[in-house]
């Protein structure tokens, strides 16, 4: 069970900062559920802090950390072979159009994010619209909870926290297992797929010529 007093207790000697870290922190560890939401609830319920500013600090440390896993995963694919990167091209510029859908929805869900943020990185989706769509995603939800608190009160929001622990440690364990197999299944399956065949049935456009394809990888080197 969540103690609401204890969380209170831990961020409020810090404040805003205590906010943004316990963000930044919550979501930069890949895959272990260490969620910062519960925090919102407190500090929304502090009427020393502006509930307007708890949800901008919460998103852009969330955000940052998102970004860094992004980084992290984009420049990852160095790694890979040529022709494992050419036969992604396709995905690439699927992705390229459509990615922002699955960045938006992950950050808004509590989904664990990072089983689209990192095939999203490895696939070279913009790393601009990431910060952007996962900033969006972060900021309504973060808003839903903060707001949610400030107008539902404190009886309420506890019993939300209760039913939504995810501190209970065998569940967090199962939760990581659990999003590494996943992990790990969307990325083989991302590299040993022929996109090509199976993207240009439904999505012909996405399917670069040679010359088109050898732009692309030198426009990604620039970035």
């Amino acid at each position: 069970m969540i103690d609401i007093q204890d969380l209170y207790s831990f961020y409020s000697s810090s404040g805003y900062v205590g906010i943004f870290l316990i963000s930044f922190v919550g979501s930069i560890i890949p895959f272990i559920p260490v969620p910062y939401f519960p925090v919102l609830v407190t500090s929304a319920l502090d009427k020393s802090l502006d509930p307007n500013i708890i949800v901008l600090l919460s998103t852009i440390g969330a955000v940052l950390a998102k970004t860094i896993i992004f980084i992290a995963s984009y420049y990852g694919r160095n790694i890979l072979s040529k022709k494992t990167k050419t036969r992604m091209l396709p995905l690439q510029k699927l992705l390229s159009k459509y990615g922002g859908i699955g960045v938006f929805v992950a950050a808004l869900t509590p989904i664990p994010d990072d089983l689209v943020y990192i095939p999203l990185g490895i696939a070279k989706y913009s790393p601009s619209r990431f910060a952007l769509f996962t900033f969006i995603g972060k900021f309504f939800l973060g808003a839903s909870i903060v707001w949610g608190t400030v107008f539902l009160g404190r009886p309420i929001m506890e019993r939300f926290l209760v039913v939504t622990d995810s501190n209970n440690e065998y569940s967090a364990l199962l939760v990581t297992v659990l999003s590494v197999i996943l992990l790990v299944l969307l990325l083989f399956f991302t590299f040993k797929f022929d996109w090509a065949k199976i993207i240009g049935k439904w999505f012909p456009w996405a399917i670069d010529s040679p010359e088109t394809d050898s732009d692309n990888e030198n426009n990604g080197k620039r970035r």
